[in-house]
């Protein structure tokens, strides 16, 4: 089996207000990341694309929340999909610039 590849582990960077402190205060990088992958895989995805040392990885399995919307002529009701973030921790003097 194939390993997967830089760009079918890491998804997308997430920018909230939380992960923008994080960065900023203790050099933490938050990511979607695809369900399948383990820390191993998320640390060498991020050490390849951005050339950069990881320090930590840490996951999280975001659940899905169930909505409500109007479809037509009636509410339906559903879920969002889950997703797994990641929060990286670079070593000291190594920065992601996403300019």
């Amino acid at each position: 089996m194939k390993s997967p590849g830089t760009h079918d582990i890491i998804q997308e960077a997430v920018f909230t207000e939380r992960s923008t402190n994080l960065t900023d205060q203790t050099n933490t990088y938050t990511f979607r990341v695809a369900m399948g992958a383990n820390k191993i895989d998320i640390k060498r995805a991020v050490e390849e694309a951005f050339s950069v040392k990881v320090k930590n990885v840490r996951t999280i399995r975001v659940p899905g929340k169930t909505v409500t919307r109007w479809a037509r002529r009636r509410f339906v009701s559903g879920r969002t999909e889950q997703w797994k973030k990641a929060m990286v921790t670079l070593k000291p003097g190594h920065r992601i610039d996403f300019v």
